[in-house]
Parts: structure tokens; C-alpha cells; sequence
């Protein structure tokens, strides 16, 4: 056996691969599947207990350790390598892809299991066994700390979903190959298994030169309509299908906005604010990066600045050179009024100085995580208030009164117990159904000027049926959505 500090270094990079798996699997299971939290913990779970099985298994391996090994790295490389593609694609055929999840988190977390007590009876041929235990597990945890600081920074961002399970696949692979000159095996066993690394890794290779195909291909299959872009920021998966002229967006497999429609949402979004606002000069857009809010604000000459705190500087880009994007919100984003601030809302807020602003538009997507939880938490609508002018306005969109009913009128008693005084209303969507919104004041809610003509869905009449709410939509007993219990996040998991 050679030194025993390339072996060390083979551990650094299995323990790399397999946290990369399981961030991968998790990912993507959150993409397809929602609940990210949900996700997360079931794979966790499932690949820590897989892993001690691995670690059991290996007790019962009593001779030829080192072919055991290159078997388990080119096993764990196939795999570990297809993961996200094989999720992607039982999702497009509708198998059933939470089975199809637990099978290959059991078995990746087997074989990474397996993996690591092998080498340590290996090692301790040529070390003493506490000082090669200390070592490897060093590595080991090493490893894991790469891949987590490196997986949302960089891997992600650049590799996408797919492209990262199919690269470190070929890595696993490369390990295999390297191991069978590092380790004592016979010649013609070591022979075969580099020619099974070197076959596998080709494979992965053309995957990996192909990914952008594969990527939209197994997509597409997601969607009903072909995808017209996509791609994977630090933050989130931005998609888009249809075509230039009808399109809808999806962020993290959900649906933003059809764009034959988002005319009612976001006019239902904005103009009711101003309308009840003296006469706003200063407006605050948190979310919404598409641009579409801030194309209604735009609408009143009277407002000298427009302030657009987005998470993702993907999204606003696009909504600022993406064409059919850019056509639809009108250049909203290009226009000398806006400025944009790429800032995670709710420290922009804890952060900045009271901001006075006349109207405040809160368009973040459904709380479907903890970390969007927290923007409709009691906490994020205190530092909000104190944002808002004497006699300031904000509008939040606030989910389907209908079909998350519980979770709607939660946001509304958050609202309340942060000190708001609300306005509950509802639209009707063709691309989702009943939605909802809600104004909040620290001052009563009173219309200051009718709604401006022009408007394609709103007018006075169909404001005044707005405000009324049917009895499977009326107001319930609701708990406060607070950031160290948020409620609101599993309420909306049981009713989406």
C-alpha cells in the first residue's frame, strides 16, 4: 500500500462527494416536492440511518478490502452521479418520487457508510489504529464542511441541480480509479476495475458535456409548456415556460405569475394601497423582483422614488433584460425612479434607518419554508411599521383565503398583533383561483381617492366586492405567525 496521505485525501473527497448527494437529493426534493424543511429532515434522517447500515455491513466483510472499496466509490459514483436526473425524471413520468427518493438516499448513504470503515481497516495496516481512526474522521468531517460552505456558493449556482450530482459522480469516480493504484489488488482485478471507472466516468462525462440538453429535456417534462429559460441562483430555481408573447414563471417548481393574467393580481397588489394613502410620494417594494408591482406604481406621477428590496440579483436582472419579461413590467425596472437593493428584506429593515415611506408593497412568495416564514412573522411586520410614514400603507399578499384559508387569516392576526390595523380582500385569478391581500396602517384604514381609471380589472364596483368574503373564506380564529414559532409555516404545509 503507498502512503497512507493520498488515502487520507480520498477521504476528504468521498466525505465531500456524499454531503454533496445528500445536499443534491434534498434540494431537489424541495424543488419538486415543496416543504423544504419537510424534505430535508426526512433525507437527514434517512441518510444518517443509512449510513450506520453501511458501517454495519462493513463488519461483515472479512477479506478483500481494497476491491470492496473501488467497488463501493464506482458504485456510489453511478448513483450518487444520476441522483438528481433519475428524481427529475420519475417526477416527469408522475412515478412516485418520495419512494424513489428514500431508495436512493438509502442507497447512497449505504455505500458512503461503507465506505469509510473499509479504509480505516485499511490504514491501520500501515498506522497505528487510534492514530488512523483521528485522521480519517478529521478528513472526514473536513469534507463535509467543504461541501456545505461550497454547494450554495458555488456548485450550485454554476452546476445546477443536475450538473452537480452528474460532476461529482465522475469525482467518485476518479477516486475509484486512483484507489486501484494506491491499494494492493491483483493486476487483473485492478486492470478491470480502472476500466469500469474509466467506462463509468466517460459516461458521466458526455452527461456532464450534455447537461444543458438534459437539463431542458427532463424540465420540460415538468412543465406543460416548453421552457423558454431556466436556471439556478444561490437562492432559488427561476423558470420560465410558455413563449414570448404567453408565459408564466416558476420559482422553485411554483407558480409566480401567467402572464395573461398578472394584470389582476398585481393591480389588486398596489392600487388599493395608494388609494387609501393621502397622497404617497415614497413607495417600498420588498420582494417582487419581476418588476410587475413596481410597473403599477409607476402608473402615479406624484411618487418621486421607488425602492426595490430583492433577495435574488438573478431575478431582477431578468426582469430587466429578459425580453418578454422586460416587455411585460414595461422596463419598470430601467426607469430612473427605481433603485434596486439585491438584500435579504428583513435585515434590510432590522438595519436601515426609518425609511418614512408612503406605501410599502410586500410581495414575497407563499410561506412554504422557514425562511420565507419569517418575512410574515409578528417580528418582520414590527420592523415594517416602523418603516412606514404616520399615515403610510402596506399591502402583503397573503395566499388563497380559499384553499389555505387557515394560513390566510394567520397573516392577517400577525398583522394585528404587530400593531397594524388591516383590510382583508380577495381577488379571483383565473391561473390560481380566490387570492388574498391585505392592507395594514398603524392609522384606521380609510379610502382617501378613487382608484385610477385605466386599470384593466379594478374599479370601484369591483372593489366593493372585494372587501366581501363568502362563508367558506370568512375570518377564523387564528394563531400569531412569531419567528421562533412559526406557526404559519406548518399550517400552510397541511393545507397546500
Amino acid at each position: 500500500m503507498k502512503t497512507p496521505l493520498f488515502l487520507y485525501l480520498t477521504v476528504l473527497v468521498i466525505a465531500t462527494c456524499g454531503l454533496i448527494y445528500e445536499l443534491v437529493v434534498g434540494a431537489t426534493a424541495s424543488y419538486l416536492l415543496g416543504s423544504s424543511v419537510t424534505q430535508f429532515s426526512l433525507v437527514i434522517g434517512l441518510y444518517l440511518f443509512a449510513m450506520g447500515i453501511g458501517a454495519w455491513l462493513s463488519g461483515h466483510i472479512e477479506n478483500k478490502l481494497a476491491q470492496r472499496f473501488v467497488e463501493a466509490e464506482l458504485a456510489v459514483a453511478l448513483v450518487g452521479g444520476l441522483c438528481a436526473p433519475l428524481l427529475f425524471w420519475c417526477f416527469g413520468q408522475g412515478w412516485n418520487v418520495r419512494l424513489w427518493l428514500v431508495v436512493l438516499v438509502l442507497v447512497i448513504g449505504t455505500l458512503v457508510g461503507l465506505e469509510v470503515p473499509l479504509l480505516i481497516r485499511l490504514l491501520k495496516e500501515r498506522v497505528e489504529l487510534k492514530q488512523a481512526v483521528a485522521r480519517v474522521l478529521s478528513f472526514d468531517y473536513i469534507g463535509a464542511l467543504f461541501a456545505a460552505l461550497l454547494f450554495p456558493m458555488l456548485f450550485l449556482p454554476s452546476l445546477g441541480l443536475l450538473g452537480t450530482s452528474i460532476a461529482f459522480g465522475l469525482l467518485n469516480a476518479a477516486v475509484a480509479f486512483w484507489s486501484t493504484f494506491l491499494l494492493e489488488l491483483p493486476t487483473a482485478l485492478a486492470w478491470r476495475l480502472r476500466a469500469l471507472a474509466v467506462g463509468l466516468s466517460v459516461g458521466l462525462g458526455a452527461l456532464l458535456v450534455y447537461g444543458d440538453a438534459l437539463e431542458h429535456f427532463l424540465e420540460s417534462r415538468l412543465y406543460a409548456e416548453p421552457v423558454l429559460h431556466s436556471e439556478s441562483t444561490p437562492y432559488q430555481r427561476i423558470v420560465v415556460t410558455g413563449s414570448a408573447r404567453q408565459f408564466s414563471l416558476f420559482l422553485d417548481g411554483r407558480l409566480q405569475f401567467n402572464s395573461r393574467d398578472e394584470y389582476r393580481y398585481h393591480e389588486a397588489l398596489v392600487h388599493p394601497a395608494i388609494a387609501h394613502t393621502p397622497r404617497p410620494v415614497r413607495a417600498l417594494v420588498l420582494g417582487g423582483g419581476d418588476g410587475l408591482a413596481v410597473r403599477e406604481l409607476l402608473r402615479y406621477p406624484h411618487l418621486e422614488s421607488i425602492l426595490l428590496v430583492d433577495l435574488d440579483a438573478r431575478m431582477t436582472q431578468l426582469a430587466q433584460h429578459f425580453g418578454p419579461l422586460s416587455h411585460l413590467n414595461q422596463r419598470a425596472l430601467l426607469h430612473p425612479k427605481v433603485h434596486i437593493l439585491n438584500a435579504d428584506a428583513m435585515q434590510f429593515l432590522a438595519e436601515s434607518p426609518p425609511l418614512d415611506v408612503d406605501v410599502a408593497i410586500v410581495d414575497f412568495p407563499d410561506p412554504n419554508n422557514f425562511a420565507l416564514g419569517k418575512l410574515y412573522s409578528s417580528a418582520f411586520y414590527r420592523l415594517l411599521k416602523k418603516h412606514l410614514a404616520p399615515q403610510g400603507v402596506a399591502s402583503i399578499q397573503s395566499t388563497s383565503p380559499l384553499t389555505a384559508r387557515k394560513s390566510f387569516w394567520c397573516i392577517e392576526a400577525t398583522l394585528r398583533d404587530a400593531g397594524l390595523n388591516t383590510l382583508p380582500f380577495r381577488a379571483q385569478l383565473p391561473s390560481f383561483g380566490e387570492w388574498g391581500f391585505i392592507l395594514a396602517s398603524a392609522l384606521p384604514l380609510q379610502k382617501q381617492h378613487p382608484l385610477p381609471s385605466g386599470l384593466r380589472y379594478l374599479n370601484e364596483e369591483v372593489w366593493t366586492a372585494l372587501l366581501s368574503f363568502p362563508e367558506d373564506m370568512k375570518a377564523l380564529p387564528s394563531p400569531v405567525n412569531r419567528l421562533n414559532r412559526q406557526t404559519l409555516v406548518h399550517l400552510y404545509s397541511q393545507e397546500s
